[in-house]
């Protein structure tokens, strides 16, 4: 009998052996082809191409006159320039769209490109930003929750958040204010002053155009190359003829139906979208919100680079949406837009066109985040489930004004029923008259 030792064999790790272990990660290389569709879609495609847009000069927080070096800078009203409150020299910001070339090549967007103000928002990202001061050494921190800029309290030099925290608190441009604030609290006195009449007895008695604020409202700016495909039923209309009398007299038609199908290209420059999700929220029930779509455009081909001394003045309100999640409304509008853009070749279709199919391709675009200025006046009418904030907004650029002023409903329909029985007066009289 020999001695010698069995030869050795491996621990068993076959199937059903109780040593199984799972494949180590990466140990298979995935195939995109065997994913779902929308899982599929969203593992191959490019990552986004980003735009550096921030100032590298303004890195420190500290944003210099550049005759004197003071740090205590200001919009001159109703311009784009900055002035230094010291020597008084005045210098523009550059447009960012000439800066970073924004306005060039969209019809050859390809994939999704970013500008780095507009990238994902960090969830872990803090609000507070601090900035070792140069003149003194103090520490100097800004909550970039409620302001944009701080002053040192020991050497009064002015930091500003320039620099493009993860936070979603610095665009990548800036719209500055024209229409001074005199000049907005006139447009929304007049706005309610026409509206007096029917307006709620406790709003016009709180009714203050004074408190309005010069806010800054965050934006995407989109940049998109796109294709459309519609689908539907045209009918034109080749004969109309009525059957019965009276009350019991009913109109036929007859019509030719047709396959209508149509494809468009077309690009779109600076879409503007809300890229805060209280904004966004269009929920009437309980706010106005809507009001501030219907001021709409602004000239953001004058928009400059970031400078957070355009804000000084004025509140702002964080970015908290971010590519993705504003994508299917991209979509959603780009698909208006080719609708329109069709209409003026189905107009041989008298009865119109019912689009039963649509497709939108978006083969580029470009996300730039800009905040864009908004003069607001707010007034919360008690009620139930929370009442209603309406609003008053005026175009910080253009002075249009729209907004939402509370009323009483009795007396709308006090009006209601007085012109309908004035109305009906004045019917009988012509019926009387001809008889």
């Amino acid at each position: 009998m020999s001695n010698a030792n069995p030869p050795s064999v491996p621990p068993p790790t076959g199937p059903g052996s109780p040593r199984d272990v799972p494949p180590a990660p990466g140990s298979f290389p995935l195939d995109p082809e065997t994913l779902p569709k929308p899982i599929r879609d969203e593992v191959t495609a490019p990552d986004p191409v980003a735009i550096d847009t921030a100032a590298a000069e303004l890195k420190d927080g500290i944003n210099r006159c550049p005759n004197c070096g003071a740090t205590e800078i200001r919009q001159k009203p109703g311009s784009d320039l900055l002035i230094c409150l010291y020597c008084r020299t005045e210098w523009s910001g550059e447009r960012v769209e000439e800066a970073f070339g924004l306005g060039e090549g969209i019809d050859r967007l390809e994939g999704t490109v970013v500008a780095s103000g507009a990238q994902d928002i960090a969830a872990d990202a803090a609000n507070l930003v601090s900035f070792k001061c140069t003149g003194c050494g103090a520490e100097v921190t800004v909550n970039t929750e409620n302001a944009m800029t701080a002053r040192c309290h020991w050497c009064r030099h002015v930091f500003g958040v320039n620099e493009q925290v993860a936070n979603g608190a610095v665009p990548d441009a800036v719209l500055p204010f024209h229409i001074k604030k005199d000049d907005a609290v006139a447009r929304i006195r007049q706005f309610v002053d026409k509206r007096r009449l029917f307006a709620l007895k406790e709003f016009k008695e709180q009714f203050t155009p004074e408190n309005v604020a010069g806010v800054y409202l965050p934006y995407m700016v989109i940049d998109a190359n796109a294709s459309a495909d519609v689908i539907g039923r045209g009918e034109i209309e080749t004969r109309r003829y009525t059957e019965g009398s009276g009350d019991n007299k009913k109109t036929y038609y007859d019509a030719d139906v047709y396959a209508v199908q149509r494809h468009v290209d077309f690009t779109v420059d600076d879409l503007t979208m809300e890229s805060s999700a209280e904004r966004g929220n269009l929920d009437t029930r309980h706010n106005t919100n809507n009001i501030i779509n219907t001021i709409l455009p602004f000239d953001t081909k004058n928009a400059v680079k970031w400078n957070a001394s355009y804000l000084a003045g004025h509140s702002s309100e964080k970015r908290d949406r971010n590519v993705e999640q504003l994508r299917p409304q991209l979509e959603d509008q780009l698909l208006s837009i080719a609708r329109s853009q069709v209409e003026a070749s189905v107009s041989r279709f008298g009865r119109g066109v019912s689009w039963e199919q649509e497709r939108i391709t978006v083969h580029g675009s470009r996300w730039v985040s800009m905040y864009l200025p908004v003069w607001l006046y707010s007034y919360h009418q008690p009620g139930a489930n929370g009442g209603m904030l309406h609003y008053i907004a005026v175009n910080g650029r253009t002075g249009e004004t729209m907004g939402s002023v509370p009323v009483q409903q009795w007396k709308l329909l006090l009006t209601a029923l007085t012109v309908g029985t004035f109305l009906e007066g004045i019917a009988l009289w012509i019926i009387g008259s001809q008889s």
